[in-house]
Parts: C-alpha cells; sequence; structure tokens
C-alpha cells in the first residue's frame, strides 16, 4: 500500500515550500545535488504537473573543456558554470523570468548553491541575493583545487555560445 507523502518520508519533497512556489505561478530554475554531479532544470507547472523545459547537468560541462581525469563534477566552480549555462539557454530562448527552487538542500552561505545562484545572476537573470552569501572569486574559480581546472576558458566557450 502506498503511504501518504512518501517523499517527504524519503527527504525528497517538502510540500509547505512546494505548494508556496506552485502557488506563486512563476517558472522555476531547479538546482539538484547528486553524489557525482550537480543538476540544473528550468521547469514550469500547469495544475501540479511540472514540465522540464530545459535541463543541464554537470557532465555538459566536459564539453567545454572541463578535464574528465581532473576535478569533480560536482564543486563549487562546476556549480557557478552550470548557473551560468543554464542561464544562457534560459536568455537564449527567450523564457520567462524565473524564480529559484533549491528544494530540500539546505542554502548555507558561500557553498555550491550560492554559486549556482551567482552563475545565473552573471548570464544576466535578474535575482535579487546578497552578496555576502556568494562563494569568493578565488573558489568559484577553482583556485583552492589542487587540480587546476581552464576556468576562464571554459566560461568563456559558455558565454559565447
Amino acid at each position: 500500500m502506498k503511504t501518504l507523502k512518501r517523499r517527504r518520508k524519503e527527504n525528497k519533497t517538502d510540500y509547505l515550500k512546494r505548494i508556496k512556489l506552485l502557488k506563486g505561478g512563476f517558472p522555476r530554475v531547479v538546482f539538484r545535488k547528486t553524489n557525482r554531479y550537480v543538476i540544473a532544470q528550468y521547469v514550469t507547472s500547469k495544475e501540479a504537473q511540472d514540465k522540464v523545459e530545459i535541463g543541464v547537468n554537470s557532465k555538459y560541462l566536459v564539453k567545454y573543456g572541463w578535464p574528465k581525469e581532473l576535478g569533480s563534477l560536482k564543486s563549487i566552480p562546476a556549480s557557478y558554470l552550470i548557473g551560468l549555462l543554464i542561464g544562457k539557454k534560459i536568455i537564449k530562448e527567450k523564457l520567462k523570468k524565473p524564480i529559484v527552487d533549491f528544494g530540500m538542500i539546505k542554502a548555507l552561505h558561500k557553498t555550491k548553491t550560492y554559486a549556482f545562484l551567482k552563475g545565473l545572476i552573471d548570464s544576466g537573470i535578474e535575482i535579487k541575493c546578497n552578496e555576502e552569501t556568494f562563494p569568493s572569486e578565488e573558489r568559484i574559480k577553482g583556485e583552492h583545487m589542487k587540480n587546476k581546472i581552464p576556468f576562464e576558458e571554459i566560461k568563456s566557450k559558455i558565454e559565447n555560445e
């Protein structure tokens, strides 16, 4: 027998937050983390049925020059670049301005979630956020990592696409 609110028990859905987001009627940019990747989706909802218009995950960064053997695809630089990539795609397709949905992820300052948000803002999407919550530029560029990634090269490829 199916239990009521199964996804809540599994820590996958906060139904109160979801209802508030759906009542707003705006499209959402959903950010999720897995054990290996970060995922971003532009989602529209009609009668509580979600439709993914654009989906991007950090595997796409390999196409832009992210070294497969170096660096994690779920790091702060990867999160920033995914935010930048999905933001550029939203603007390119002239979609409505979205709101951000972090779901069950705790939004702690200076983490991947805020690196993603900074990428969205840097792509040209207008979202109000306090600058102090973003990670430092050194962390966003991956200068703290042992294995250096060609951050500026990847960023310029995304911006020029």
